[in-house]
């Protein structure tokens, strides 16, 4: 029994990796079938999911040891990204303004 166990185990680091390459290609068929009428709100909620990363990293930068190098590059991309969904809202938005 223990044989067959340990057989079946997987290590972490695989499966953690596992998860995150099916989560990049699931993240980019969503992103990209989506209805130019529906980019606005998906960049709200892209906002709101890194302002939740952005919590769990600065959390990582506090921490000792390796996770703290992790923390800073999750902080800095999440920053970016917060950065960027607003300026590209903010053009869309202006798309729908009237002009005059």
């Amino acid at each position: 029994m223990l044989a067959i166990s340990a057989m079946l185990s997987v290590d972490p680091f695989v499966f953690r990796l596992a998860i995150f390459t099916l989560a990049c290609f699931v993240g980019y068929f969503v992103v990209w079938s989506v209805t130019p009428a529906l980019h606005t709100p998906l960049m709200a909620v892209t906002n709101a999911i890194s302002s939740v990363i952005i919590v769990g990293a600065l959390v990582a930068v506090s921490a000792h040891g390796g996770a703290k190098g992790f923390g800073f590059i999750a902080t800095t991309l999440a920053a970016v990204n917060i950065f960027g969904g607003f300026l590209v809202t903010q053009r869309m938005l202006a798309m729908y303004k009237k002009k005059g």
